[in-house]
């Protein structure tokens, strides 16, 4: 009986749960990577969880998924040529205080990314300075990370998979036909950011948060990157407008 009553709570948490947006990208107003001349897109270690979701709902994390899944989605990028750049490289493994350094940088990335996800690309929480535009930057001292992986802009590529336990499937199952509530097995989000490395200021962003691709094979993180790159500046094109 309390295994019901408990069951029934959580059905009715998520049923009353607000919808997520799913997805959405922006670019800074009059953008558009330079036409006619080679891009070297510096690529920073994608930042990777991959685990299982349990009936209760809470993550554990796989290593070896996470790093069959790392490793896929570096090839996926590699082949994919965002914006038809001519070469997309790595930033290297670092020592000492350059180490340190990229680490602060990756930091300061993920606060910048959890402002614009908050504030700026979704309806319902944004900022009165933010409601217009698209002016977010790292800093101009982010050019000392080119000069340490060459590149003229950096990519940020953030994915978070859980996949649906047996158990997280019987919920939902349980709770569509017998609560008649919804309830979510598995979750999958991502987003990607470019930064221009002469200036720091990011230059285009996409988030979304219901992701497709099963980043466990080649074929899902090839299909998973195709989505993280939507609507990714192109030479010369015209640039979007500011998300909205």
């Amino acid at each position: 009986m309390k295994s019901l009553c408990a069951l029934a709570f959580a059905c009715a948490f998520v049923a009353a749960a607000p919808a997520l947006a799913q997805e959405k990208a922006a670019t800074k107003p009059g953008f558009a990577l330079p036409a006619g001349k080679p891009i070297r897109i510096l690529v920073f270690r994608p930042d990777v969880k991959v685990g299982s979701q349990s009936a209760g709902g809470v993550v554990t994390n796989n290593a070896e998924w996470t790093s069959s899944a790392r490793k896929f989605l570096a090839d996926a990028l590699v082949a994919a040529k965002p914006g038809g750049a001519s070469d997309v490289v790595f930033m290297p493994e670092l020592e000492g205080e350059n180490a340190v350094l990229l680490s602060e940088y990756r930091a300061l990335f993920r606060g910048v990314a959890d402002t614009v996800l908050q504030h700026r690309l979704f309806k319902g929480n944004r900022l009165p300075s933010k409601v217009t535009g698209f002016e977010f930057t790292l800093g101009p001292d982010v050019s000392r990370l080119a000069a340490l992986g060459g590149g003229d802009y950096g990519l940020f590529i953030t994915t978070n998979d859980a996949y649906g336990s047996a158990g997280r499937k019987m919920l939902q199952l349980f709770a569509a036909g017998i609560a008649g509530v919804g309830v979510s097995s598995g979750v999958h989000t991502g987003y990607a950011g470019l930064v221009d490395l002469k200036t720091g200021d990011l230059v285009w962003m996409n988030a979304d948060f219901k992701m497709g691709g099963d980043v466990r094979d080649a074929e899902g993180a090839a299909r998973r990157v195709s989505q993280l790159i939507e609507d990714f500046p192109q030479p010369g094109g015209a640039a979007a407008a500011g998300g909205q």
